[in-house]
């Protein structure tokens, strides 16, 4: 059985377009696929996942195998950790004998390798799986493609659903609370308990959730709060808090009791933390949980079509086992995974465009503030 290759490669100098083998090799002339035609027609990449756009089930699985035994394995650009990939890509190896070449890096490196790629006509990856607000900058530029089966896309949220691609897993915004501090009516039911003073010298802001920020915002929005409660609330929980850099940081920093609660860990980082013995919990989730999808899609010039193709439905088949293994959140979940909570997402869209703004709101918001680092 052969074995998954990962590659990891430093962050893109300002200005560089790199095209050699991170995965496996970049073309060395043009494609006649490439970025530049993209206007002149359907590429033989989409020209296939039209033609398996109208198959479904095993007639499908069993037609993507055989045109994937004739093509050279898979490359993939992703913004993974590297125990998810390497539990993903040894899975989907083990599974169908086929070579995973892995380009692994930041979301916005990953973003601006396949757009430096792609303006350069040196289209380097089959497959890309990053963050939602990443995937929506692509679907922007047209180089993606929707390569899912119809009826597992159906299966997804539709908080991540998009016209070119399809969340794979969500991220999960939850308060978070150390269960030898935290007890009985201290424990927060509502987003708004967090502004409550009864959580002064208690409570815990991650530094950059300005992702978080904007999610909740719009939240409370939606449920009609007016702009001014909303700032109201937010500073309530800046007042008496503390500030911490790195979600990793906050549940080892929560777990070891200096303080009790943190407002905007992912789940699955404290779900880890539980499972190895420390003391915090995550649910009850406080309702509705705040989401950030992450996704994949194929590219429209895939040297690896059908492979690809393979890929992106087994993720959101039998790699959805793999990834709720790894106490992830699947965007295609068995049961009640969020135990009767409501799910809402982060806009992607408005996270690309008013990134830097919400950031610097959330910055000015947390000013004064105690930081741990």
């Amino acid at each position: 059985m052969r074995k998954s290759r990962t590659v990891a490669r430093a962050a893109l100098a300002a200005g560089t377009v790199l095209v050699l083998a991170a995965c496996g090799g970049s073309p060395t002339s043009p494609s006649a696929d490439s970025g530049d035609n993209a206007d002149s027609g359907p590429t033989k990449a989409e020209e296939l996942y039209e033609e398996i756009g109208g198959l479904s089930g095993q007639e499908r699985r069993d037609r993507l195998v055989e045109l994937a035994a004739e093509e050279n394995g898979l490359n993939l650009y992703t913004s993974m950790n590297a125990d998810i990939l390497d539990s993903v890509s040894e899975a989907f190896t083990d599974t169908f004998d086929i070579d995973v070449n892995v380009y692994r890096a930041g979301s916005e490196t990953v973003l601006q390798r396949i757009l430096q790629e792609q303006d350069a006509g040196f289209p380097g990856n089959d497959v890309v799986e990053t963050n939602g607000s990443e995937l929506g900058a692509l679907q922007k530029e047209g180089v993606m493609a929707q390569c899912v089966a119809q009826e597992l896309i159906d299966q997804v949220p539709e908080a991540g659903q998009s016209e070119a691609w399809t969340s794979t897993r969500f991220n999960l915004f939850a308060p978070s609370w150390n269960t030898n501090i935290i007890s009985g009516d201290m424990v927060p039911t509502s987003w708004e308990d967090l502004a409550d003073p009864k959580y002064d010298g208690q409570l815990a802001l991650e530094l950059g959730d300005y992702d978080w920020y904007l999610g909740l915002t719009d939240l409370w929005l939606s449920e009609g709060k007016s702009q001014e409660e909303i700032d109201q609330l937010f500073a309530d929980m800046v007042d008496g808090a503390v500030v911490v850099k790195g979600h990793t940081v906050m549940a080892e920093l929560m777990s070891a009791g200096q303080f009790g609660v943190a407002a905007s860990n992912y789940s699955y980082i404290v779900e880890a933390a539980k499972a190895a013995g420390a003391p915090v919990e995550t649910q009850p989730y406080v309702s509705p949980v705040i989401a950030r999808p992450n996704g994949g899609s194929c590219m429209k010039n895939a040297e690896n079509p059908a492979t690809a193709m393979l890929f992106m439905d087994w993720l959101l088949e039998e790699g959805q086992q793999v990834i709720a293994d790894l106490e992830l959140t699947p965007a295609i979940a068995e049961g009640d995974a969020l135990g009767g909570a409501e799910l809402v997402a982060v806009d992607s869209e408005r996270l690309l465009e008013q990134g830097d703004e919400w950031s610097a709101k959330y910055d000015e918001l947390l000013a004064g503030a105690e930081t741990i680092e």
